[in-house]
């Protein structure tokens, strides 16, 4: 084998590089190196993989491990499995069959469901916002939580405050074994645009014959600056909103008036209805008052 020693390799113009007419071969161990590039308009090719940065435009599979990428290019991939994944713009799904997921799936402005959407969970809407149904509702299996109203002394043992809370439902039940009604709360409703609330309480008259508070569930002669009961006096807090004290409206400008007979059923509904202005001012609330009672047991078929 022979051997040529030179510093360079021109052409025999001198003026440009030789050329290898069946290539050349660089030992194991060995590299070309310099400040150079390498072009080459065929395949570059190498058994071992490519160590640094690659730069311009790239054609053709990439397979491996890659980081730092960047750029506006449009990928096409058959599966993407990651830690994490943070999008700027907007994320377009097209012919969805499945969305899986552990925590919580979030929509800003709309989910449109042309098949239905099932949930054996709780779908729950932000404070201040409410669901909403345009192509009606059908329910299956529905149920309406029935709460206690929760009760706090405000005037004698015999006169409470019943507070309704509809974070706990719109239907509550009262005992007046627990005291008679001086003021009605109702708390924690929805107030986000021109809209009517109803919440019903269900009042149970003493198991013996009531001897006063039977019209407005006060007890007999009401002191001089307290409210006079249902109809009356009504403390509305909105969700979101800091409590006003408002005047009921009832029939005929009366006021509610219970069973007078032990243990009768009162059903009494509180039907509110909110403008949609300034969720803060009383005015932009009406409050009504109906009643449905002196249910009892009949002769017949007892």
């Amino acid at each position: 084998m022979s051997e040529i020693r030179v510093n360079k390799l021109i052409d025999e113009g001198g003026t440009g590089s030789p050329i290898l007419t069946y290539g050349c071969e660089v030992p194991v161990g060995m590299g070309i190196t310099g400040a150079g590039g390498v072009n080459v308009s065929g395949a570059c090719t190498a058994s071992a993989g490519f160590v640094g940065n690659i730069t311009g435009d790239v054609t053709g599979n990439a397979s491996g491990t890659a980081g730092g990428l960047s750029g506006s290019p449009n990928i096409t991939i058959n599966n993407l499995v990651g830690v994490a994944a943070t999008f700027s713009g907007v994320v377009t799904y097209e012919d969805v069959t499945n969305i899986d997921s552990v925590g919580i799936i979030t929509a800003q402005s709309l989910i449109d469901a042309q098949s239905g959407i099932n949930v054996t969970g709780i779908i729950t809407a932000r404070s201040g916002t409410a669901v909403t149904f345009t192509g009606g509702l059908d329910l299956s299996n529905a149920q309406e939580t029935v709460s206690t109203g929760s009760t706090s002394h405000y005037l004698t043992d015999i006169s409470v405050t019943v507070e309704l809370d509809c974070l706990n439902g719109t239907v509550f039940t009262h005992s007046l074994a627990d005291g008679n009604v001086g003021i009605v709360s109702i708390k924690n409703f929805p107030a986000v645009k021109n809209s009517f609330h109803t919440v019903t309480l269900l009042f149970t008259q003493n198991s013996s014959a009531p001897t006063g508070g039977i019209g407005n569930t006060m007890v007999t002669g009401v002191p001089g600056g307290f409210p006079g009961g249902i109809g009356t006096h009504i403390q509305l807090t909105p969700r979101g909103v800091t409590g006003f004290s408002t005047d009921a409206r009832v029939g005929s400008a009366t006021t509610i008036v219970l069973s007078g007979t032990a243990s009768d059923l009162d059903v009494v509904t509180f039907g509110i209805h909110y403008n949609g202005g300034g969720t803060g001012t009383a005015g932009n609330y009406r409050t009504l008052v109906t009643k449905s009672g002196d249910y009892r047991f009949g002769d017949i078929g007892i």
